[in-house]
């Protein structure tokens, strides 16, 4: 074999395998970066967020969320009739829900006297002892419906704000429509701003 054509072959060989380190490290990266595993990584089903309210003439009805809870009991939506529900999507295996949950506690209790109530979606935990640990972390006050399928979340009907991030924020307004959707965490800020003006609402 001539010189020539041995530097080519050695050129060619080092070409592909650079190409295929590349396209391996870019297949990783998007694993890493779309939900958490089975495993409990800390990985989370990232939001845009975005945060929406809708104007009462175009707000569409909440589906039933109902079933058990974290702690074994039974709760709905429906229980709430007539107050303002902020419905909030989480797991225990997602960071960003950790640093919310102080802001969700102290704004729960805060807005007790405003009609406003809040409901957890605890969602793609395996097993509810993690949930529970997660609750009693946090003195989380208020309860949160045991969803580890996702099988709540897709009774949002087709159109309407529903989560589509971990974690999410809806709020339910007193007839019982979707009037807001955060795909974020939030802070105790953020809260208040997109709570307020649905819950001064007659």
């Amino acid at each position: 074999m001539s010189p020539t054509r041995a530097l080519r072959r050695r050129t060619f060989r080092s070409t592909a395998v650079l190409a295929g380190i590349a396209a391996l490290a870019s297949t990783l990266a998007a694993c890493s970066s779309t939900s958490h595993s089975s495993s409990g990584q800390s990985n989370f089903v990232s939001g845009t967020g975005e945060i929406t309210t809708v104007s009462a003439a175009d707000r569409k009805p909440a589906p039933d969320l109902s079933g058990k809870t974290v702690d074994g009991t039974q709760t709905s939506l429906a229980a709430y009739k007539g107050k303002v529900v902020v419905v909030n999507v989480w797991g225990s295996w997602c960071a960003p829900c950790r640093l919310e949950a102080p802001n969700l506690v102290k704004v729960a209790a805060a807005d007790q006297a405003k009609g406003v109530q809040f409901l957890g979606i605890n969602t793609r935990d395996l097993a509810a002892a993690n949930a529970r640990q997660f609750e009693k972390r946090f003195a989380v006050p208020y309860p949160s419906l045991y969803d580890p399928d996702g099988n709540l979340l897709l009774r949002f009907p087709k159109g309407s704000l529903n989560a589509q991030s971990i974690p999410a924020t809806l709020v339910i307004d007193r007839q019982g429509r979707i009037a807001g959707r955060a795909l974020k965490a939030l802070s105790e800020s953020e809260l208040n701003q997109l709570i307020d003006p649905i819950a001064a609402e007659k």
